[in-house]
C-alpha cells in the first residue's frame, strides 16, 4: 500500500474517486464532480486559502483504495465551523493557529463521509493510513491541528476511538409546518 498527496482532484480519475466516495448511493458533496467544480471555479484554491493536499491511499494493485479530501487552510472561512474565538485565544496564548489542516467538503455543512474508502478495501486499515497521513501533513506544514468537519456518525465515533478529540455542536432547526 502507498499513500500520496495530490494538489488537484483532477489528478485522480473521476471513476476512481467516485468508487471511494459513493459506493452505496450518491452524495453530491463528496463526488469528484463537486470538488472539481470548486477547483475549476477558483473557489477552493491556494489563492483563496484552500490549498489542496488530498490524501490518496493506493492498494497493492495500484487502484485508489481511499481518499481524504484535505486542505491546508490559512483562515476559517467557508467551513461553517466558527472557530475564530479558538484561533484568537490560541494566538493570544502564544500559539499559531494557522495554518491548519482540514478534511471537509468546502463551503458545505452537510454531514457525510470524509475518509472515503472503496468497497473491498480494509476500512480500518485505510482510515488509519489516511489519518496518519493527515498527521504527517500537519508536521510538514507546521499546522496547529488536523480537523475533520461534518463527518458521518460512523467516522466520528471511529476517530474518537483512535484518540482524536471530538467536536460537538448544537444546531436549531425551524420547520414551517404550514
Amino acid at each position: 500500500m502507498k499513500l500520496r498527496t495530490v494538489e488537484s482532484v483532477a489528478d485522480i480519475p473521476a471513476d476512481q474517486w467516485n468508487a471511494c466516495a459513493n459506493p452505496a448511493g450518491f452524495n453530491p458533496f463528496v463526488s469528484h464532480e463537486f470538488f472539481k467544480a470548486l477547483e475549476d471555479s477558483g473557489s477552493a484554491t491556494d489563492r483563496t486559502g484552500w490549498k489542496a493536499e488530498h490524501l490518496v491511499h493506493e492498494t497493492a494493485k495500484g487502484e485508489v483504495g481511499g481518499i481524504a479530501p484535505c486542505y491546508v487552510k490559512s483562515h476559517s472561512q467557508g467551513e461553517y465551523i466558527f472557530d475564530h474565538a479558538w484561533a484568537d485565544a490560541y494566538e493570544r496564548a502564544g500559539g499559531r493557529y494557522y495554518p491548519k489542516l482540514l478534511s471537509a467538503a468546502p463551503f458545505t455543512r452537510a454531514t457525510g463521509p470524509r475518509l472515503l474508502v472503496r468497497p473491498g478495501v480494509d476500512v480500518e486499515e485505510a482510515r488509519s493510513l489516511l489519518i496518519g497521513g493527515g498527521m504527517t501533513l500537519c508536521e510538514r506544514y507546521k499546522a496547529s491541528s488536523f480537523n475533520v468537519n461534518f463527518p458521518n456518525d460512523d467516522e466520528w465515533r471511529w476517530m474518537g476511538e483512535q484518540g482524536m478529540a471530538l467536536r460537538q455542536g448544537q444546531q436549531y432547526h425551524w420547520e414551517n409546518n404550514g
